[in-house]
């Protein structure tokens, strides 16, 4: 006899989804998501793809001239423009990807109210997009980099790459967690607005990292290096600007020390934030 009421072998109730897994199962379903947020972001643009070289060269040229012409920090820092637009780099994928992984389930409310897919699926996919825009901006970096000598070994090259995925996954992470609370509410989302101004006078993009040893005390410049920011943005000058031998400049005291914990930090954001969404995740039709 025929149990009707039993789950065809091979397919599972959407309420006993496995979260990342289900959406690393179903990538074709993301690719899709993927190309077609890149495709719209660029929708009716007269210079489409030019605007991801152009957004980086006008925020660098602007900083370059308050922070490095304006202040001096040209004649303080060899290299600045390398030194400046790394750390740009780095920190503006973090922002773009947390920032847009948050607004990301309200951004899709009528196709997560229509049909059933990981709603993971959409912070991820958010990280992954910032990652394709931000491929540009590494490639204006390592154009600069290379008209002033730049000649890295396989560690540095490394250190870019481990930068990259760190901060993806801590991005990822935030962004699954804001993106369920601010299903609910959507204070969450403007608290995140307010956060990412502030990441990137956190770590050392715009100054040195000495300029904050020297004015904090052991203890605080410890919980400095400790933000995964602080680390993935050193690993990032370590990767393009040290190659180029500026005077003066020296790694952030334990920098794989740090860069290590804070890529344990980012999977325990990554966890957390997958715990928290599961658990308010059966309220998002009902909120949305």
């Amino acid at each position: 006899m025929t149990d009707h009421g039993a789950v065809p072998s091979g397919m599972g109730s959407p309420a006993r989804g496995r979260g990342l897994i289900d959406v690393f199962r179903r990538r074709y379903l993301l690719t899709l998501i993927v190309n077609k947020e890149v495709q719209i972001r660029y929708r009716g643009s007269l210079l489409g793809w030019l605007w991801s070289y152009v957004k980086p060269l006008v925020q660098f040229v602007v900083f370059y001239v308050a922070l490095g012409v304006f202040l001096g920090l040209n004649k303080s820092i060899d290299y600045y423009p390398i030194y400046l637009l790394s750390g740009i780099t780095i920190v503006t994928f973090f922002n773009e990807a947390f920032s847009n992984g948050t607004r990301s389930l309200v951004d899709n409310a009528s196709l997560i109210k229509k049909i059933y897919l990981p709603r993971e699926m959409f912070p991820v996919s958010s990280v992954l997009v910032a990652g394709v825009n931000t491929l540009p901006q590494i490639a204006v970096v390592i154009a600069v980099s290379l008209f002033f000598g730049w000649t890295p070994s396989v560690v540095q090259i490394a250190a870019l790459l481990f930068a990259l995925v760190m901060v993806a996954i801590l991005a990822t992470g935030l962004g699954i967690l804001f993106g369920a609370i601010n299903v609910t509410f959507r204070d969450a989302q403007s608290f995140v607005d307010v956060f990412v101004m502030f990441a990137i006078w956190a770590s050392p993009v715009m100054y040195q990292w000495q300029m904050v040893a020297s004015e904090l005390s052991n203890t605080a410049f410890v919980l400095y290096r400790l933000n995964p920011l602080t680390p993935a943005v050193e690993l990032f000058h370590y990767g393009l600007w040290f190659p180029l031998n500026p005077s003066g400049a020296q790694p952030l005291p334990d920098l794989w020390l740090y860069a290590s914990i804070g890529f344990l930090v980012a999977l325990t954001v990554l966890v957390l934030g997958q715990a928290v969404f599961r658990r308010l995740e059966g309220r998002f039709a009902q909120d949305l």
